[in-house]
């Protein structure tokens, strides 16, 4: 176990001794790279304005997102009228679907429990 602790440690210093001597040069050439997103000045205010922009854009994308989840939704009541015409490869595809959202639903849970799989902390 010490000698675990050890080498955890080494690894660790050489982690740090990388990220010394090139996280700085990382640091530019990302900003470089995306100078375009950077907005002047850099000031508190400016990120407020940002921030606001961005809720309430996205507050008005709600109607638009709300079309189109009823689309959806018509479009699947449809395919169920006529579940007797659905082919092999569509009914594959829903019953994936219904299996990747029960998955997530089932992470979701565990997650929530603080990633105990009974529930009960041991």
């Amino acid at each position: 176990m010490a000698s675990k602790l050890t080498q955890l440690q080494s690894k660790a210093t050489q982690a740090s001794q990388y990220v010394l001597k090139h996280g700085c040069s990382y640091y530019k050439q990302l900003l470089e790279q995306n100078k375009q997103f950077i907005q002047e000045p850099p000031t508190v205010e400016k990120c407020n304005l940002l921030s606001k922009q961005l809720f309430y854009t996205r507050l008005a994308s709600i109607p638009g997102r709300y079309e189109s989840f009823h689309k959806e939704l018509d479009y699947v009541k449809q395919l169920w009228k006529n579940r007797q015409d659905l082919k092999v490869e569509e009914a594959g595809i829903a019953a994936l679907f219904g299996l990747e959202c029960f998955a997530w639903f089932c992470a979701g849970e565990i997650v929530g429990r603080g990633f105990t799989f009974t529930g009960y902390y041991v």
